[in-house]
């Protein structure tokens, strides 16, 4: 957002946007590759980037192993700060407590009920499955800080013990953007607590990501923040609201289509690192870049042939996003891989962060729509 010269219109702008710093950090996986553990931690717990979307009508399931984005909320009065991750594929607000005495736990800030003035125990335990694990705890109410918007009464979970890999995340706990029908025990969410408390202007919010471990990454609640992209706004309408769930037409590559054929359903999620996709998809699409499939299910490239890859387009709801090699192909000490995962036979694909480095993504809970621009 330009710099606004009169203090009457700078007055009006922090009116209108609540902007949270993100911040890029190392990925769970990263962690225990330097620690030459990930092979041994993925045959002990398997990675399922699909279970988060799996339901049993009470609570979301959330795997969130490889996410890396995260920015700090404070809880309570006075307020306790964590590090969180914001997940659109989940809808609850969570965070370690001093009764967690898990491995994760230990390496993480921890809520104290009894230094906040503010805080109220609620009725019901909380119990949140992982795909590597699980989250129990109980529920409770406080003031929550994020993006400089005090939050009154809002109603979140504190953790009693946490799966094993949280010891590896930078992040301490986790913030829901999706919406309160799939939330566990119908907690309602943050930004929906937002808007009906008439915090924010607009009841939509926006999500930058950039690439390349730059800075700059942001969530916006309230508003777009137009500098973060070019062109014009494309408008997609959810087809469920529950996850930011929308129509994708097709996957193509060089004009072929090579997933996705006859449409699919697909997630726009903040927290999940890679695009996810049926396996036999994936396979399809990894091997169309070029890539080599390990017994693992890693997708390989030779990092000297990035250049020659060929872009994938995924239509949306008859609009076309496209992604490039150097986008979808990621490089590290370990070699090169691309951002294309699949598990099982499930046809609802998630649109990660991958792809949302391209897209900035305006999240309208009002309308019932995601708008998508080219990321700047």
């Amino acid at each position: 957002m330009k710099w606004l010269v009169v203090l009457s219109a700078l007055v009006a702008f922090s009116e209108c946007f609540h902007k949270l710093p993100l911040i890029k950090g190392k990925t769970a996986r990263e962690e225990l590759q330097e620690r030459g553990l990930w092979e041994d931690y993925r045959k002990q717990y398997p990675y399922h980037p699909m279970a988060k979307f799996y339901q049993d009508g009470t609570e979301p399931i959330t795997n969130d192993a490889d996410l890396s984005y995260y920015g700090v909320v404070s809880i309570g009065t006075p307020p306790q700060s964590f590090k969180v991750i914001f997940d659109t594929g989940s809808s609850n607000l969570w965070v370690p407590s001093v009764y967690c005495s898990s491995q994760a736990c230990q390496n993480q800030k921890k809520f104290n009920p009894q230094q906040s003035s503010t805080f109220k125990w609620g009725d019901q335990p909380l119990s949140i499955q992982y795909g590597t694990g699980s989250m129990t705890g109980r529920l409770a109410s406080d003031i929550v800080e994020v993006g400089g918007i005090s939050v009154n009464n809002q109603v979140f979970g504190i953790s009693q013990s946490e799966a094993p890999f949280m010891a590896y995340m930078k992040a301490d706990g986790i913030l829901g953007l999706a919406f309160q029908s799939i939330a566990s025990d119908n907690v309602v969410p943050v930004f929906d607590n937002m808007v009906s408390q008439g915090l924010v202007s607009q009841p939509l919010f926006s999500v930058y990501l950039s690439s390349n471990s730059q800075q700059g990454n942001e969530v916006v609640f309230g508003g777009i923040d137009s500098s973060h992209y070019t062109g014009k706004i494309t408008w997609i309408p959810l087809t469920s609201a529950t996850y930011w769930q929308i129509q994708m037409d097709s996957v193509t590559i060089n004009g072929q289509t090579v997933a996705c054929s006859g449409g699919c359903q697909a997630i726009i999620d903040t927290g999940t690192s890679l695009i996810v996709g049926p396996s036999r998809d994936i396979y399809n699409m990894n091997a169309w870049v070029g890539a080599s499939t390990t017994q693992n299910g890693d997708a390989t490239v030779n990092c000297q042939n990035i250049q020659s890859m060929p872009e994938v387009t995924f239509t949306l709801n008859g609009h076309a996003f496209t992604i490039p090699a150097s986008a979808y192909v990621s490089q590290s000490y370990y070699g090169c891989r691309t951002g294309f995962g699949g598990e099982g036979n499930q046809q609802l694909w998630i649109l990660g962060d991958v792809f949302i480095r391209q897209y900035y993504s305006i999240f309208d809970t009002q309308g019932q729509r995601i708008g998508l621009a080219q990321a700047v």
